[in-house]
């Protein structure tokens, strides 16, 4: 089947502009930009740490040590009420 080129950016008779109901551009922007994990690092910042594997390593060591500190901090206590003088 052949392709046909046409010049114009008209539709063809037998479409309607009203069959395709709203069209809005960037509909869908917002949504992809939340599922999107991408961050952007500071030139600073990615001098350090050359590609994604050295980011990763260091962020879970990060993460390892705030949890080994949570669990080897005391709880603390609710003080209590002293009696008034």
């Amino acid at each position: 089947m052949r392709k046909i080129k046409t010049e114009s950016d008209e539709l063809r008779p037998e479409y309607q502009r009203e069959d395709f109901g709203d069209m809005a551009r960037g509909k869908y922007a917002g949504r992809c930009r939340e599922a999107s994990n991408v961050v952007v690092l500071s030139p600073d910042v990615q001098k350090a740490f050359p590609n994604a594997q050295a980011v990763n390593d260091a962020l879970r060591g990060l993460l390892e040590l705030t949890q080994a500190s949570v669990k080897t901090t005391p709880t603390t206590r609710t003080p209590r009420k002293r009696a008034a003088s």
